[in-house]
């Protein structure tokens, strides 16, 4: 990364904030890389940084207590992780892992509550964004509910496009199949579908998105409620 890329500024929440209370945490900031597989919290642990991502895509990952895992939420740089922590929760109830590479800025725990509690348009953008995140997962559940395995995978498959630049999203078939809650051979099969569409070509690793509009199409109503929902909650604040 170079120096002219570590800019707070591409992290959604952080240019969202009046320049006046950006100057204020702006000094409690620190800048990370964080490569594909990066543990930024884990479950049952303590919280240590909030992160705000400026490139990359992260997943919330849900455990049973038995071992079971699926993918409750992602995220990019439209927000920060873990929300939780807006409630002054310190306990991470999750996983929170990084799907794909990326660089964020973090905060300690200690210093993002005090600016919870000491900056009121710092808050209100937290919390804001708290909402928009739970609708997500919302919608998560309700697609698991009532969605076909290649519709929530049209559904992921445009989420993870909306926090990437340009058309291809690196993604493995374990990460997919932890997305969607199923083995991979259903993942290898809906993939099959949405390529022969058109709607998408899929090589090793990788996933190239090829007809945005008709992959949106496709998914009906997975997708866009959640989308539409953080527009309103995060326009206008200011």
């Amino acid at each position: 990364m170079t120096v002219s890329s570590q800019n707070p500024m591409r992290n959604q929440l952080l240019a969202i904030l009046p320049e006046a209370d950006y100057r204020q945490i702006a000094s409690h900031l620190e800048y990370v890389v964080l490569p594909r597989g990066s543990l930024l919290a884990s479950a049952g642990e303590p919280i240590e940084h909030v992160n705000y991502l400026a490139s990359g895509i992260g997943s919330l990952v849900a455990s049973t207590p038995e071992g079971n895992k699926a993918e409750a939420g992602v995220f990019g740089n439209e927000g920060y992780i873990p929300t939780s922590a807006a409630m002054g929760v310190e306990l991470s109830v999750h996983d929170v892992i990084m799907q794909v590479e990326g660089d964020a800025f973090r905060m300690e725990f200690g210093s993002f509550r005090k600016w919870m509690e000491d900056n009121k348009n710092f808050a209100r953008v937290m919390i804001r964004c708290l909402e928009a995140f739970s609708i997500q997962l919302t919608y998560t559940a309700i697609s698991n509910a009532i969605h076909g395995v290649d519709e929530r995978l049209a559904r992921w498959l445009l989420m993870c496009h909306d926090r990437v630049s340009g058309n291809e999203i690196n993604l493995t078939h374990e990460f997919l199949s932890l997305m969607l809650a199923v083995r991979r051979p259903s993942v290898t099969t809906s993939l099959h579908v949405l390529e022969g569409n058109g709607f998408i070509r899929s090589l090793r690793g990788q996933i190239i998105i090829r007809d945005r509009a008709a992959l949106e199409e496709f998914a009906r109503d997975a997708y866009g409620k959640p989308e539409e929902e953080y527009r309103r909650l995060m326009t206008g604040l200011f």
